[in-house]
């Protein structure tokens, strides 16, 4: 157990870091980005196939000021290393994109990104993503990931959203 808690820590903090190295790599056009909301998921648990996991995912977003807010449905896929089983995740994203002028179901898209979790009991994890409408849509977690279970996870996560409408 001690064991695992070291390696889960280690691998925590370098997908953190790896996922935090992601807003260096963005291109100076993107930097002029404006918060259009917030993201709110819940992940079904599952268990990890040591070199990745695929999980359903189902998302509600909040606009910032006016606007209605919209149900995403899709699943997160992770590749690298992800070992052990969780029961419940919950992850909450601050969506960013060039304008503030965003249609409808404007988040349905592929994301990809570094991903990092550790998880005995309660754990978290990391998840900036890019993608969706012509890859302008960045995800950054506003609250860091939070799930049960006991898991140890690092590498790329793809996330596919699809509006319910």
């Amino acid at each position: 157990m001690k064991m695992f808690r070291v390696l889960a820590g280690g691998l925590l903090s370098a997908a953190v870091i790896g996922a935090a190295s992601l807003g260096a790599a963005v291109p100076a056009s993107a930097e002029a980005r404006v918060q259009v909301g917030v993201l709110r998921c819940k992940i079904v648990g599952g268990v990890g196939f040591v070199v990745g996991s695929s999980r359903d995912i189902a998302c509600h977003f909040a606009p910032a000021g006016r606007g209605r807010s919209e149900r995403y449905a899709g699943s997160i896929d992770r590749f690298g290393i992800d070992i052990g089983a969780t029961r419940k995740t919950s992850i909450v994203w601050g969506v960013f994109a060039p304008t503030n002028q965003m249609r409808p179901g404007a988040l349905e898209g592929t994301y990809v990104g570094a991903s990092a979790e550790a998880t005995v009991g309660v754990g978290v994890g990391a998840n900036a993503l890019v993608g969706g409408f012509d890859r302008s849509i960045t995800l950054n977690p506003i609250s860091v990931q939070t799930q049960t279970g006991a898991n140890i996870a690092a590498g790329v996560a793809g996330l596919k959203l699809r509006a319910l409408r």
